[in-house]
């Protein structure tokens, strides 16, 4: 690439990274705000808080990176517009076909990119997210064990924790086994945290005593203690088996789905929509970036507005995304909705790509912008009558 291709692909990946963050930040925090509950009501430390709500982050650079984009796109275009480096460039010779050039490696690149998240990336998140969630909400000590509740456990087991801290601190046990029938034991204990090994999970007392009443004697047997394990792996299921949705799977894996699977049995449509949307999902960056280009792309004086380009760049990418997100829906029930998305996205492309090719400046009609103008005069009008003092 030359100085200039250099300078435009700069610019527009770092105004598409600036973007991308700054949207995936604002989202990330919005759907982070639903799992809070993971620090307070079950006791897990901020690190897991962090950890879980940040796997679903690749699922959103996904959607909002062809976004992110085109504002970076229009970014690019709109300073070399104000700076009249699109004329400067257009009277040396450059086209706006060769000027679409380095836009276009730029866009390669955020393709690329797309790719490997839709493919790898996302999912293997999305099944990391699914294991740790079913991990937490499957085990009892951190699900079931509210503070101040009194949690049956089992048929003869009964735990109540006063409340919980930071850092999975739990104040306040106390703990009645009647499981066994020839013994009582009642614990309690000043607080405790919860130890998970390979050899189980286990409920850690400490500071506090247990007494012992055994059938047949009058006076229970009382033992105060400064450390105590209560197993709990009975009522930790931590190996239950997670079932990964179409959502979850590999981009392989829903192009050779095993034939006993009996996800892929049940929903086979749902199969191949997802894996159109896994294709497709690459080209929406090109379609964006070059629409945005036929668009704005062309050159112009400082004194030409660029609104009308700019607004009609905004609503034609919305309506693909819309449309191709209403395809997508309707795929998993008719074959034919994704080849209708290929063929949407290639027309869009097709036709920018002739428009940038033949150096044609998208404007308004002019009749539209005498009415429009017609109609600004008018209102400017009626404002004076408005303000016009009123005459004893």
């Amino acid at each position: 690439m030359g100085s200039i291709d250099k300078y435009i692909f700069r610019t527009t990946l770092s105004s598409f990274a600036l973007v991308l963050v700054s949207l995936t930040g604002v989202i990330w925090i919005t759907q982070a705000l639903r799992g809070i509950d993971l620090m307070t009501s079950q006791g897990q430390t901020i690190l897991t808080f962090l950890g879980v709500t940040s796997l679903a982050i690749p699922v959103l650079v996904l959607i909002i990176a062809p976004i992110a984009l085109m504002i970076a796109v229009s970014h690019t275009l709109t300073k070399l517009a104000t700076d009249s480096e699109i004329i400067v460039m257009n009277a040396a010779g450059l086209s706006p076909l060769r000027l679409f050039l380095p836009f276009l490696y730029a866009t390669i690149v955020v393709s690329v990119l797309v790719a490997f998240i839709g493919s790898y990336l996302a999912p293997d998140g999305m099944r990391r997210l699914k294991r740790w969630d079913a991990e937490i909400t499957a085990d009892v000590l951190s699900n079931i064990l509210q503070p101040g509740r009194f949690a049956q456990l089992d048929q003869n087991l009964t735990i109540r924790i006063r409340e919980r801290q930071p850092g999975g601190l739990l104040v306040g046990i106390f703990v009645d086994d009647r499981r066994d029938p020839k013994e009582r034991v009642t614990i309690i204990a000043d607080h405790g945290t919860v130890l998970k090994n390979n050899d189980g999970s286990f409920l850690i007392l400490e500071d506090g005593n247990l007494q012992r009443f055994e059938v047949g004697k009058t006076e229970p047997a009382m033992v105060a203690f400064g450390r105590y394990a209560f197993d709990m792996s009975k009522f930790s299921n931590r190996g239950k088996d997670v079932t990964y949705g179409i959502r979850e799977r590999y981009l392989w894996e829903l192009m050779a789905p095993p034939a006993d699977d009996p996800v892929y049995q049940q929903m086979p449509r749902q199969f191949s929509a997802e894996l159109h949307d896994r294709f497709l999902a690459p080209l929406y960056p090109l379609a964006f970036a070059i629409v945005t280009f036929a668009f704005l792309g062309s050159p112009r004086t400082t004194r030409q507005s660029r609104n009308f380009s700019m607004g009609a760049s905004i609503a034609a990418v919305f309506g693909l995304r819309m449309a191709g997100f209403a395809l997508s829906v309707m795929a998993a029930k008719t074959p034919f909705a994704a080849l209708f998305q290929y063929l949407m996205l290639a027309a869009a492309i097709g036709l920018s790509f002739w428009i940038i090719a033949s150096s044609v400046v998208v404007e308004p009609p002019a009749a539209l912008m005498e009415a429009i103008n017609r109609s600004n005069a008018r209102i400017l009008r009626w404002a004076r009558l408005g303000r016009r003092p009123v005459t004893a």
